[in-house]
């Protein structure tokens, strides 16, 4: 019952956050497919990609793809070096510069825990960007924090709920905020699907994002006979 209770309220803080008035006219959408590879006991690999679109068929803002080999110091914490390209297209917010091109390098910790009966997740993520852009090169680095959980109800279903709070390391601090939450399907012991919505907050906009989810999970190890 507590597990119910906690989904519910995620759910309801979803629904006021939507209530508010946003600057865009039209719900956006991301689409992520994401793979987690276990190849050993220490070490994993990573690959997969977001699009971000303005409106949920159209308009595409941002194509993201990445990669990166975690190595798993125990069955709670692991380490992550990534790399990622990013094509992000800044024409529908009139800023000069069609495209920009970005290139960024992540070290991240993981952790998970439970807090009595509850899951809990941790993510601690540094990134270096640099940008390509049409009147040079630039670069920033960004701190983010996530919190989250997922909440199993059945054998078939959860809900995965966390928030995200990104922050530069330089000048204007603040960066955003993202509040997700989603009800996920397991396809099958390595496949979820997770569709959801996201709140993200970011330059004093309110912004509301669909998210449809597809990750995957394989273990390469050799099982003891």
């Amino acid at each position: 019952m507590k597990h119910y209770i906690i989904a519910l309220f995620f759910l309801f803080t979803i629904s006021l956050s939507y209530s508010q008035t946003s600057p865009e006219d039209e719900l956006g959408a991301w689409y992520t497919y994401f793979g987690n590879h276990r190849l050993s006991n220490k070490i994993s690999i990573v690959a997969g990609g977001q699009i971000w679109a303005y409106e949920p068929t159209t308009n595409l803002n941002l194509l993201l793809l990445k990669g990166g080999i975690n190595y798993h110091i125990n069955s709670k914490l692991k380490f992550e070096l990534g790399y990622s390209f990013l094509d992000i297209d800044r024409s529908i917010q009139g800023l000069e510069g069609r495209h920009i091109f970005e290139y960024r390098i992540s070290e991240q910790f993981a952790y998970k825990h439970e807090l009595g009966n509850l899951p809990i997740d941790h993510r601690l993520r540094l990134e270096q960007r640099l940008f390509n852009l049409r009147v040079g090169h630039t670069s920033k680095n960004r701190l983010r924090y996530r919190l989250g959980t997922k909440i199993k109800l059945n054998k078939t279903l959860f809900i995965r709920a966390n928030n995200e709070v990104l922050v530069h390391l330089e000048k204007d601090f603040f960066s955003e905020n993202r509040l997700y939450s989603a009800l996920g399907i397991n396809l099958n012991k390595s496949c979820n699907l997770q569709l959801g919505y996201m709140y993200r907050f970011i330059n004093d906009l309110n912004l509301h994002r669909l998210q449809v989810s597809l990750f995957i999970k394989t273990d390469h190890r050799k099982k003891k006979v």
